[in-house]
């Protein structure tokens, strides 16, 4: 113990010590003993040449390589599909979330008109016999005019907005029909009639 002691109080008394260094001015010896860069095993050059081969593919991996290729364009489409319904998507999840706070926390009042109003619903799909448009067509027009008895300033701006745009969808429907009824049956009236006359 004693020995290492010593040991480490010595080496650790040398460190304290300093040393002046003189540089030499002699040029000849330091031009013998100096070595350069390229002499150096470390930093020596190789002396081949080095030429890059590619190893060929390997079966999976020419078949990764032609499912990306067919799978490019899919991405895109969906990738633009994305897009494009992105916005909608955001949309309609803010809708749910604000229809939801609006239920946990709604006006007075509000869930006894929603009851009269499904109720409608119910009973208009009750008077619908017959036909499966009927019994589309009475639920949504008992509950739309319940509805418009509880909110009249809602379902007038609904109506006047959606009226619009029915009219315009009623215009285009009128067209075509009209263009189809000049299209295929005044033809056949003229053929006829052009027939009885020849």
């Amino acid at each position: 113990m004693f020995k290492v002691i010593q040991w480490s109080a010595g080496s650790a008394s040398l460190s304290l010590l300093s040393f002046k260094v003189y540089a030499s001015h002699k040029k000849e010896k330091r031009d013998k003993c100096s070595v350069k860069v390229d002499e150096l095993s470390l930093y020596s050059i190789p002396s081949f040449e080095s030429k890059y081969v590619e190893e060929p593919r390997s079966p999976l991996e020419e078949g990764i390589s032609q499912l990306r290729k067919y799978a490019v364009p899919y991405a895109y489409w969906f990738q633009v599909a994305y897009d494009k319904t992105k916005p909608t998507i955001d949309g309609a999840i803010q809708q749910g979330i604000a229809s939801c706070e609006f239920f946990q926390n709604p006006p007075p009042g509000f869930l006894p008109r929603l009851g009269v109003i499904g109720f409608s619903g119910i009973l208009g799909y009750f008077f619908a016999k017959g036909s499966k448009l009927k019994k589309l067509l009475y639920p949504v027009g008992f509950m739309s005019i319940t509805a418009s008895v509880y909110y009249p300033q809602e379902a007038f701006e609904f109506a006047q907005v959606n009226g619009e745009k029915l009219y315009d969808w009623g215009l285009r429907v009128f067209i075509i029909l009209e263009d189809v009824w000049k299209t295929y049956f005044q033809t056949d009236a003229n053929q006829k009639l052009i027939c009885t006359v020849g």
